[in-house]
């Protein structure tokens, strides 16, 4: 592999990225050597499947707003452990048409003296910035998040907007009012466009809104959910249960290998977005539910014979694993991006009754320390 290395002005301040000072071959050595040490007491650990171009591969980028002196408009990123805004002009691991969308509404921000909001002093609108785009369909969605929806001159600005960043396809107002870390309010307004932008992933339509949650690296997701799908040793005659199951990514894709797919979430705005998913694609064998994978899965009287589960970087509750080893699967598959609490759960589950047979770790986040696995028991 050649020895790629990351020459990035901002990385010293911003701190989105802590391995900078690797080279690309060196980053994932370091991450197959953590991965070995957590999960080798479990299983297997095979060699981490690399990201042939490890650049601009996000495709979702966030601008944080804020102002200098004069009313001069900046946008960035926070450093780490602050609410400190780091300018930064373009992105390495961003996808680059967001970053000059980015670039020229911060422009139109300030010809139209749009206030910014103030985290110190709770007073101005606009929040936040946020472009979504897809891997296959040269879709982009920008989400201008606000303090309010009474944006000055709010009709021009969309439509110069429009005029001057062609590659937007469509413009969604998103209200965040609450005095909150979180980026998103939970109102959508659309302004122009669908409201939502496709994208094509393991050969299925995914629709995609301001709300959804879709992995950020498309590219390097697809390695992931086919090693998922590989691992379920599907014949088509199962029931499968896809737990914290997002927009129904994996489960869509699992349904032509199984007899009916249970997804299960509690993000009311996903759960509508995989009934989509599911309508759009054809696929008639997979339902949707709102609410916790634990509680659902302690209730569910149907037998199931393969779960995908991929929880959040907190891991599963004890709750969904008790339940999990109550139900008896005779195959879990574990898709985790936080590998301390993988290891967690993989003790319990084979503490359990079950038996970890092998993990692939997948490189989605190249150039920070986040390791995506999955793991079969």
């Amino acid at each position: 592999m050649e020895e790629l290395l990351f020459k990035c002005p901002y990385a010293e301040k911003c701190g989105g990225c802590q391995l900078t000072k690797c080279s690309y071959r060196e980053q994932l050595a370091l991450k197959q050597e953590q991965m070995q040490e957590l999960l080798s007491p479990f299983c297997r650990v095979l060699p981490i499947l690399p990201m042939e171009e490890p650049y601009h591969y996000r495709c979702k980028s966030h601008a944080v707003l804020s102002f200098v002196g004069r009313g001069r408009v900046i946008f960035g990123v926070y450093r780490k452990g602050t609410h400190d805004v780091v300018p930064v002009e373009h992105c390495l691991i961003e996808n680059e048409k967001a970053d000059a969308v980015i670039g020229k509404v911060r422009e139109l921000i300030q010809s139209f003296r749009i206030p910014i909001y103030d985290e110190d002093r709770k007073t101005g609108i606009l929040r936040h910035i946020l472009v979504r785009t897809g891997l296959r369909i040269d879709e982009m969605l920008l989400v201008l998040v606000s303090a309010s929806e009474n944006i000055p001159r709010k009709r021009d600005f969309v439509a110069a907007i429009l005029k001057n960043c062609p590659d937007v396809d469509t413009v969604v107002l998103n209200i965040n009012d609450k005095k909150t870390s979180m980026v998103l309010g939970t109102k959508d307004i659309v302004l122009a466009g669908k409201g939502a932008i496709e994208d094509v992933i393991c050969g299925l339509n995914f629709r995609i809104s301001a709300q959804s949650f879709y992995q950020v690296n498309p590219v390097q997701a697809e390695k992931l959910y086919e090693t998922a799908i590989a691992y379920a040793g599907l014949s088509g005659k199962e029931t499968l249960l896809d737990a914290y199951c997002g927009v129904g990514t994996l489960g869509l894709i699992a349904a032509k290998h199984c007899k009916s797919v249970i997804g299960v979430e509690l993000n009311p705005a996903a759960v509508r977005d995989a009934a989509v998913n599911a309508k759009r694609n054809g696929i008639k064998n997979a339902r949707f539910l709102r609410g916790d994978a634990g509680h659902f899965l302690s209730t569910l009287q149907e037998p199931l014979d393969v779960v995908l589960m991929d929880p959040p970087r907190s891991g599963a509750s004890e709750e969904f694993l008790s339940a999990l080893c109550a139900h008896q699967p005779s195959r879990i598959v574990y898709v985790s991006c936080g590998p301390d609490t993988l290891a967690r759960d993989l003790k319990f589950l084979t503490a359990h009754g079950y038996r970890a047979e092998k993990a692939q770790p997948v490189d989605l986040f190249p150039w920070t320390g986040h390791v995506e696995t999955v793991v079969l028991l």
